[in-house]
């Protein structure tokens, strides 16, 4: 017995050991980001590359107030993401909800379609989605980008809550229906309790999405509207090429809204579980 829960306890320390380093791994670039973003540059004339300069501020206050427009611009990623994260989920819940609950037999074709969309670049998305916002008039429009990218990640929110769907008993429903209770009082008052850390866990993980896509909206709008991965690319043209604490500063306050949803709600995407639906 004893060499059973040594044995546990070494298998633990394994995993701890690996994933700490795992982490640091990927928290060195941030780390990295965040130097620079203080003025300390790399010298990598020593071994192992060394940091040095003055630590200063300077470039963060360089990007608050010496560009006015990126507070605009980060108001813009960080609204129409949340807009966008709730249409999708709004026509997410209710189309899984009605693939679920009604048998067809072109369901199991539907669910590999979307999983299929889900899975293609965004850039597959431009021309059909550029066309359709021209005839509707809606380029450079808050309404268009919101439709735009709810439209990119609605496919993923469908696949995943109609796995998490599957998985309900449907008593509560049916004893729902006898009551009397319409489609929506069903869904709002007994689908969502059941499923409400599946819905939070994929409304932050499509705000994550819709505010890292760059291709759509910079193809899609004409530079009247701009979200923050449009405008970083700003920092980068010829003219500010080698401007890299400004552009690591703008970087780090681009990630704020992002950062503060995922400690907020951590709790929640910790009890998500990625429900895989059962092939007929």
């Amino acid at each position: 017995m004893n060499r059973l829960v040594d044995q546990h306890r070494r298998n633990g320390a394994i995993r701890i050991t690996l994933l700490t380093a795992a982490l640091l791994v990927f928290l060195v670039p941030l780390l990295w980001t965040v130097l620079a973003a203080l003025g300390l540059q790399a010298n990598n004339n020593t071994t192992p590359p060394s940091f040095v300069g003055p630590l200063s501020f300077d470039h963060f206050k360089e990007v608050t107030i010496a560009e006015p427009s990126f507070w605009e611009e980060l108001g813009t990623s960080t609204v129409s993401a949340a807009c966008a994260s709730l249409l999708t989920i709004a026509v997410s819940v209710l189309a899984a909800y009605g693939l679920v609950r009604s048998r067809f037999a072109g369901d199991r074709l539907i669910r590999q379609g979307l999983l299929v969309l889900a899975s293609l670049p965004a850039m597959a998305y431009v021309i059909p989605l550029g066309d359709l916002t021209r005839r509707a008039h809606l380029v450079d429009s808050f309404v268009g980008l919101v439709l735009i990218e709810a439209a990119v990640t609605t496919p993923l929110a469908i696949y995943v809550l109609h796995g998490a769907i599957s998985q309900l008993s449907t008593d509560w429903e049916e004893a729902a229906w006898l009551d009397g209770a319409g489609v929506f009082r069903v869904i709002g008052q007994v689908v969502l309790p059941l499923i409400a850390p599946s819905v939070a866990a994929t409304a932050i993980i499509v705000f994550v999405l819709d505010w890292n896509l760059l291709l759509v909206p910079l193809v899609l709008t004409g530079g009247e509207l701009k979200t923050i991965p449009v405008a970083m690319m700003d920092f980068f043209t010829f003219e500010r090429e080698l401007d890299w604490p400004t552009a690591a500063a703008a970087l780090i306050i681009s990630l704020a809204p992002v950062a503060i949803l995922i400690i907020a709600f951590h709790r929640v995407v910790e009890r998500f579980s990625f429900a895989v639906t059962r092939s007929e």
